[in-house]
Parts: structure tokens; sequence; C-alpha cells
């Protein structure tokens, strides 16, 4: 406890009589202190170190040893006492802040504590300040220049090194799905579905496959709140032994409009205006309510579920319609989804409106620090099948996106779990240049005609070139499981970081490259029909949402609905207002005149009776 060098000299028998003087004073001391009624009133507990020190300026003990306080030159030679155990006093105080700092560091959750637990795991010196050629830097607290006032030198390379980088730290955002969450973990198969599918990642009950994981919300910009009502995105890689299959979905079985044509015109109108730069509800509802097939997921996500509270407790659904193939090239359509284990908790409107002010990266958060603390977050992964022939007899387009398969007709079936127990080393490479492609499928999945998905086999990859270049799939987090040296004929481009050694750049070839592997096959399917563009006729569009307004949602939800439709709603221009009440009329009666009349109470004069010239 004492300093090295406090003696100048000093018996043992001297120092062994002061430390028994000094520990008992102490000893008295600090019982006194831990005793309620010990401090004066007007104490606090911020001033007891400086109580202490006075206490032990009234000290009246004195020695005649030799004793030399060395390192206080305010303390005599002749207190020795009262410097000894002012020493050992305050080096208690500073050992009970030490315990009530560590009692506060426990306190703060897993994220807050990031760059303390990275401390902890550096062992040894810290490392070695390097330039980006790797040369070690010898000053890094000022430019190089001539004299203390003078102009930088242009050889200062330890100045442009940082600052040319600086300058191209920031990539392109994604154009859609910009602010997300990461996260790791595997997909384990507890059910036998091979016969529906020779995918590997599907072969044996207890195969697990390593997977990473992206949720994210739609319209929102990188540094946009996590708790807005937005779709939620979620986005899976599966690093299997085949290569990689993603499944791109979001937390709604359904999406906006059909036809990828409009995919561009509607993520416009979820953004800002090119004029103002600003959120519009005009173009909000006025795209949605002359494209009334969007009324179903409109009317979800300004439902409770348009907040879910947090990334766990959503589920999740690849939207779309696939195709399992077999072993014996026998084929199913089917749908994926991915149902929360934590249970589904959404965020009431005023909630999600504090959290946004207060922890915009709420979602990230939550999802951090739960992994942290070992409660891994789990979904249950069931798929719904149906046949060809079902599928030619159905009553409605089976690939149309903006409907449902009835659970009734087509129940799930359990195939896994998929587990998160990793958080990503760090968000820029794990999770930023995390590039998830609908193209990206393994033998025993493929595409279905879905047009939704058919228009997403291309942008995505399209995408991910401009924001990622050419080769981002040779970065680590979009490799595939088992990289071969040597793979394709693809070659060169930005960051080439695996150019295949010598193998020939052309195929075909007599010099040994990548051969095919007619294994990977996929069955023939016909197709017929006039080449033309073809738009939907007679479709309802109106159906699923009427049973999601009376069999899902309970007099609260209803309620609840109602006034989050109207309070977004009633920022748009009459004409557009009056459209969209009677597209919601077209969906139950009682939905228009609810919303009607929260509209009217809200100041607007709306004329829904049909005889307006806006409508």
């Amino acid at each position: 406890m004492l300093h090295d060098g406090m003696f100048v000299c000093i018996s043992r028998f001297q120092r062994y009589l002061l430390h028994y003087v000094v520990e008992r004073q102490v000893a008295t001391l600090t019982a006194a202190a831990e005793c309620p009624h010990y401090w004066p009133q007007r104490v606090s507990k911020s001033n007891k170190r400086s109580y202490y020190q006075s206490c032990l300026h009234r000290l009246q003990w004195h020695s005649n040893s030799s004793y030399v306080p060395v390192c206080a030159s305010t303390v005599t030679k002749n207190k020795p006492v009262e410097y000894f155990t002012g020493c050992l006093l305050l080096n208690r105080i500073s050992a009970t802040n030490t315990s009530s700092r560590e009692a506060a560091t426990m306190s703060r959750d897993p994220a807050a504590e990031q760059l303390n637990s990275y401390k902890k795991s550096v062992k040894g010196d810290p490392p070695t300040l390097l330039t980006g050629n790797g040369a070690p830097i010898a000053n890094k607290k000022a430019a190089l220049t001539v004299g203390p006032r003078g102009p930088m030198l242009l050889q200062d390379f330890v100045y442009l090194d940082e600052m040319s980088h600086f300058d191209r730290e920031r990539i392109p955002e994604r154009v859609v799905h910009a602010k997300g969450a990461g996260a790791f973990g595997y997909l384990e198969i507890t059910h036998d579905i091979t016969k529906y599918s020779k995918a590997k990642v599907f072969s044996g009950i207890g195969k697990k496959t390593p997977v990473a994981v992206r949720f994210s919300t739609v319209a929102g910009e990188s540094g946009s709140a996590d708790t807005v009502r937005d779709v939620r995105g979620f986005s899976m890689k599966f690093y299997t032994e085949e290569g990689i299959w993603d499944l791109v979905g979001n937390n709604t079985p359904i999406f906006f409009i059909k036809d990828p044509m409009f995919f561009p015109s509607f993520i416009h109108t979820q953004k800002r205006n090119p004029a103002t730069h600003l959120k519009d509800a005009d173009m909000f509802w006025d795209f949605i309510t002359l494209r009334p097939e969007s009324t179903h997921q409109v009317m979800i996500l300004f439902s409770d579920r348009g907040i879910p509270d947090g990334h766990r407790h959503m589920n999740g659904y690849g939207s779309h319609t696939f195709k399992l193939v077999n072993d014996k090239n026998e084929w199913v359509y089917c749908k994926f989804h991915f149902k929360t284990d934590q249970k589904i908790k959404n965020l009431m409107s005023d909630k999600a409106a504090e959290l946004s002010a207060t922890d915009p990266d709420y979602g990230i958060r939550d999802l951090y620090n739960a992994i942290a603390k070992g409660d891994y977050p789990s979904w249950s992964f069931y798929i719904q099948v149906m046949t060809a022939r079902e599928a030619e007899t159905f009553r409605w387009n089976p690939f149309d996106l903006t409907k449902v398969w009835p659970h009734k007709e087509f129940p799930l079936i359990p195939v896994g779990k998929l587990v998160l127990d990793k958080n990503p080393e760090n968000y820029f490479t794990d999770v930023e240049q995390a590039a998830f492609d609908p193209a990206h499928m393994v033998p025993g999945i493929e595409p279905s005609p879905d047009k939704m998905l058919q228009g997403r086999l291309f942008a995505y990859g399209d995408t991910h070139r401009h924001r990622l270049g050419p080769n981002h799939l040779q970065l680590p987090v979009n490799c595939p499981y088992k990289m071969m040296p040597t793979i394709n004929y693809q070659r060169d481009g930005f960051m080439c970081l695996n150019n295949q050694a010598g193998a020939p750049n052309y195929f075909p070839n007599s010099f040994s490259g990548p051969e095919e592997c007619p294994a990977a096959k996929a069955p023939s399917f016909h197709a017929s029909g006039d080449v033309e563009r073809h738009e939907p006729v007679n479709e309802d569009d109106y159906g699923q949402a009427s049973l999601f307004w009376r069999n899902v949602l309970n007099a609260e939800e209803k309620s609840r609905l109602v006034e989050n439709i109207v309070g977004h709603l009633k920022n748009a221009s009459n004409f557009i207002v009056e459209r969209a009440v009677r597209n919601f009329s077209n969906v139950d009666v009682e939905l228009g005149k609810r919303l009607t009349e929260g509209l009217r109470k809200s100041g607007l004069q709306i004329n829904v009776s049909g005889k307006s010239a806006n409508l």
C-alpha cells in the first residue's frame, strides 16, 4: 500500500510500530465512516474525501523517528503518523471509488461498454501506430510545418495519408433499406423436408448452416430513427456448401405493388420531395390511392404492426413465391416464414415518437445488447407449399405479392430454427458491406414466375455493383462458405482480392479451368402466352384487406388503425383524402365511416359521396 521511496531512513522496528499505529487509526476512521451518524449533516457524500483530509490534519500524534516524507512536501518531518494515516486512508478511499466505478460500469449496457471491452482484450502495450503502408508514426499530434506559425509541407505523408483516406470513408448508402442492424448465427434443421428440396442446407435433421442477418427500415436514410412507421427488411445470407443462398425478405408477408415497373416510383413516394427535400403526404397517398392493390399492405403498415418493438420481436418472410426442387427434379412452389420466438411486440405511436428523439438507434442497440448478454434471439422456420396443379387452378394469381396464401389450405410446415448468437465485430465490414441478392440461390431453390421477384433478380446485384464494386462478392461477409482458389471466368475490376491465380480466363479451354456441373441442372418448365405488357384485370384488391379488418384486428386495434391513418392522411390534399376514404370504404363501410369522422374532427371538410369533382 505504501509508496516506494517514501523513507529516507527508518529502522525495521520503527516501521513495524508505525504500521501498527497507522493501521489501528485507519481502522478506527474507517469503522466510524461506515456509521451513518459519523458524518456531519453539512458533509455530502461527494465531499467525504476532503472531510477525511481535514480530519487527518487535526490529528495530534507526533513521533521522533527519522522518517522523511519525500512524496509530500507539505507534511513535516515530525508528523509521520499523520502522513501515513492519510496515505493509507486515501488509498482506501481510492479503492472504494474504483469499486464504485466498476459498479457503474456493470450498470452500463454492453453496447456502451464496447470500447472498454476492446481495451481489456488488448494484451500488453497498445499496438504501434502505423501509416497505411505500414510505417511507424513518430508524432500524430501536429502537422508538419515550417516553424510553429509557418505553412504546412507537401511532404507530410502522415497528414496526407490520413486525410485522403478520410475523404473517401463514406460509400453510397443503399437506395432503400439504408438504416439497419446485423448479426450472425446459424440455421438448424429440425424437420425433414428433403422430399421438397435437394438443397444441402435442408439435407438432414440437426444440420447447422452459418447465417448473417440484416434488419432494416425501408424509406429512411442511414441516420434515420429505428422507430418510425415503416416496413422492416429481414434479409438472410446462408453460407452453404453449395454457395450462398440469400433470402431477401421483409417483416410482412406481402408488399404494396405486384409489378416491378412501379417499384422506383413507389420508393420515390416513400422518400423526399425532390423540390422541398421533405417527406410529402401528397406523394405518398396519391400513389397509394391510385394503386388500390396496396390497400392490404397499407393497413398493416398503419396498424400496431407498423412499428415493431426492435428487431427481435417481429416475424420475417421471404414474401415472394419460390420453387423447391427435390433430387428427382420434382418441384413445388413455396413461401418462407420465420416466426419470432420472442413473441410479437409493437410500439405505440407516442412511445415510438419519444424513442425517435431520445434513442434513434433503439433497434440496433436492443439487438446488440441482447446478443452480448447471451439472450440470443431466435425464429422458428416454416414453409408453405403449393403444387403446380394447385397453382394453375387457384382462384387468384398465386404469384401476386399483394396477397397471402391461406394457411388453412396451405398450412405451415416446420423446417428449423434460426438463432443469432454473434454480434458484428465491425459494423462497416460486417453489416454495411453485406450485399443480399435474391438471385443468389443454390440447387434445390429456384425463382417462380412472381413478377416482383423476377424484377429484383436483376436490380439487387446491379445496385451492389454500383455501391460496393464489381468484386463485392469477394468481401469476407459476402464470400461463399468454401471459397475455392478457382471458381469461374470473371477477372479483374476494382478491389479484386482473388484473381484466381494462373487459371485460364476463357471458356471452353484445354487447361483445367472450372467445368460445368450437370447435377445442378434445373428441371424444365412450360411457359406460353402472348408477349405483351399485361396489366392486372378484375383482380380482388380488397378481399384480404377486409379479412384483416374484420377477423384479425380487435376493437382497440381497429381504433388505433383509424387514428394512425387519420394522423397521416390529414396532411394530404383534400381530393387525395377523399379518394383514400373511398378506397378504404371498399374494404369495409365501417372503416370508411370512421375515417371520415376522424378526418372531419381534425378539421378537414371532405366529400366522400362521389359528387365532388375532385373525385
